[in-house]
């Protein structure tokens, strides 16, 4: 049974560092160039703190997630690694939060703000926003099956004692 529960863990743990690494390379290769009248630009992912923020974040995750792979089992250190993974799992929410709230204006505009949506001029870019956005929430959701899973193991053998 524990080897099964360990097993979960380092699955769901691959999965979580795959996902929040393809986030990264998605966005950090980002680009295209466009024309909007007459008018020459290149859209990056740099062009956007949000971008940014969503590209570091996954970045900082990804580390922690490969460095937790290699933790040794039954350690005293897993309560802190619970802990790390709820605010590591908080980070995730809030990047992609803020980066999905970004790419919906990129992608529709705002009439009321007079922002045009420029998805029809870098629809690559705008493609390649989309797939490290999916990768994120897949990173997120894994995060949240993971952090429940740790909460679950660590606190069964408290309330079976009970």
């Amino acid at each position: 049974m524990m080897k099964t529960k360990r097993l979960l863990s380092l699955l769901l743990r691959l999965i979580a560092v795959g996902a929040t690494l393809a986030a990264v390379i998605i966005m950090a290769t980002s680009h295209e160039k466009g024309t909007f009248f007459a008018v020459s630009y290149e859209a990056k992912y740099t062009d956007t703190p949000a971008f940014k923020y969503f590209v570091i974040a996954n970045a900082i995750v990804t580390v922690y997630g490969f460095l937790v792979l290699f933790h040794p089992p039954g350690s005293p250190l897993w309560r802190l690694v619970l802990a790390l993974d709820l605010v590591f799992t908080m980070l995730l929410i809030s990047s992609v939060s803020a980066a999905l709230a970004v790419a919906q204006v990129g992608k529709n505009g705002n009439s009321r703000a007079g922002w045009l949506p420029v998805c029809g001029q870098v629809t690559k870019y705008c493609n390649q926003v989309t797939g490290a956005l999916v990768a994120g929430l897949i990173a997120l959701i894994t995060y949240i099956i993971l952090l429940l899973h740790s909460i679950y193991t660590f606190l069964n053998p408290l309330l079976e004692k009970a």
